[in-house]
């Protein structure tokens, strides 16, 4: 009853209502369009994509991030990843380069422009994968030749890298809207619905092969359980936090601060357990690509090296894979948590607002004691998200799910969902609590008025 009355509350503010229409009718165009095939492609002749795609790996992971359009060779085929890569190298090349550290520091102006350097490069990245797209959908993914209409010319490939690196343009455009005029988060709502579009055709072709193999109700009850139960150490996983106790000397009369500080306000600094969020994962996915492609190439193709390798880090369910996988993302975690919480800025403010940890010297030695915290936070933060990402692998082998759904069971799709739906959840919630506030003030000023 709470939830419907809830839902009833939301349905009454009409600035969110109209922000959740938006959003809704934007997402709608988003799917529609990922059904769009390129022209001059015969879409009942791709079946063998979509084959590659629902065998899982690699390939079904690209899949669930475009919500079927790698598949269905659509003009959002390549999603919104062009978009997401970009954005991780302008951030990482913002650790080196002088000049995106001064546009960091510069607000919202900086901020725009490198928003504008983002676009430009996400533009660079579609034109160098559009053509890689095209290139392999004959030989790497079977399609024949007679699904393509027009031939494969030139003509075929300048009109279909024009309208891929559109439509990653026009998906990026449709993230930006939803978060300025929508429910906000665009760009990670158009990935989470990608992934959710997928996911009840997986579901159903595990519970047909379960059917089929005459276990069917009780291992589909068993896996639901498992299912629920990695949502909710994902959930505990982005939400926990250590909470550092931080004392504020109170000001005196004069502007100083006085001498007995236990007066003032005392709160608290969030250090987030997985503070590095899903990228860990994006970064070790992109590694293992690598031992894989070299392998294959010319030179340790016919070797037993490059045999091995190919056979090893081209099943993402495989032992090795897993194994390289969780370290890498370990370390990944520390790196990205290295570079994304400021310790020697917090402690800065944290200075200069009056504010001290209880204990410890302000400056240096509270810089160093975040550190250390963090650190020590980092370790399990980091073995835990490693668990959840290989976890997909666990119930392939022991518990025999079919590969597009174990995908669900953990890894890039589950953190994001989990993330994106508590990230909305909680921009819905503040909308309702500034309601809640304005009605409290209506209230305050017709009793002042009665008064």
């Amino acid at each position: 009853m709470k939830f419907i009355e809830t839902i009833k509350n939301v349905w009454k503010i009409e600035e969110l209502r109209n922000r959740i229409i938006f959003t809704l009718g934007l997402l709608l165009v988003y799917r529609f369009g990922a059904q769009v095939v390129l022209p001059g492609i015969d879409a009942s002749q791709l079946a063998s994509l979509q084959g590659k795609a629902d065998g899982g790996g690699i390939f079904g992971l690209l899949n669930a991030f475009t919500g079927g359009a790698f598949a269905n060779a659509s003009v959002f085929a390549l999603g919104i990843m062009p978009y997401i890569s970009a954005s991780i190298v302008v951030q990482l090349m913002g650790i080196a380069i002088p000049y995106l550290q001064k546009l960091q520091k510069e607000g919202a102006s900086g901020q725009k422009k490198i928003t504008q350097i983002t676009r430009w490069l996400t533009i660079g990245i579609c034109l160098v994968q559009a053509p890689g797209y095209l290139a392999s959908l004959g030989p790497m993914f079977g399609i024949p030749d007679s699904a393509f209409l027009l031939g494969q010319g030139g003509v075929f490939y300048f009109s279909s890298i024009v309208i891929l690196v559109t439509g990653c343009i026009f998906a990026m455009w449709l993230g930006e809207k939803i978060t300025d005029k929508g429910i906000g988060n665009g760009i990670s709502l158009l990935i989470m619905v990608g992934i959710i579009a997928t996911l009840p055709k997986s579901f159903l072709q595990n519970m047909s092969a379960r059917f089929t193999s005459g276990n069917g109700a009780m291992m589909i009850l068993f896996e639901i359980l498992i299912w629920f139960a990695i949502i909710a150490g994902s959930i505990l996983l982005v939400m926990a936090v250590r909470k550092i106790a931080v004392q504020y000397a109170r000001r005196s009369a004069t502007g100083g601060y006085e001498k007995n500080v236990f007066g003032g306000a005392r709160q608290f600094i969030p250090l987030k357990l997985n503070a590095s969020g899903v990228m860990p994962i994006i970064f070790a996915q992109a590694i293992m690509f690598v031992p894989g492609l070299i392998g294959g190439s010319s030179l340790l193709k016919e070797t037993t090296t490059g045999q091995w390798m190919v056979a090893n880090f081209s099943d993402m369910f495989g032992l090795w894979y897993n194994v390289v996988f969780a370290l890498l993302i370990i370390i990944f975690t520390y790196f990205y948590t290295a570079i994304t919480v400021p310790t020697n800025k917090m402690a800065d403010d944290l200075k200069r607002s009056g504010g001290f940890i209880p204990g410890i010297r302000p400056g240096s030695e509270t810089s160093e004691y975040l550190d250390k915290i963090m650190s020590q936070i980092t370790l399990p933060g980091s073995i835990f998200l490693a668990l959840i990402a290989i976890f997909p692998a666990f119930v392939f082998k022991l518990m025999g799910v079919q590969s597009g759904w174990a995908l669900f069971f953990g890894g890039t799709s589950l953190l994001i969902m989990v993330g994106v739906a508590i990230d909305t959840m909680q921009q819905v919630n503040s909308y309702l609590l500034n309601r809640h506030y304005d009605g409290l003030m209506k209230t305050g000023k017709n009793r002042k008025a009665v008064a």
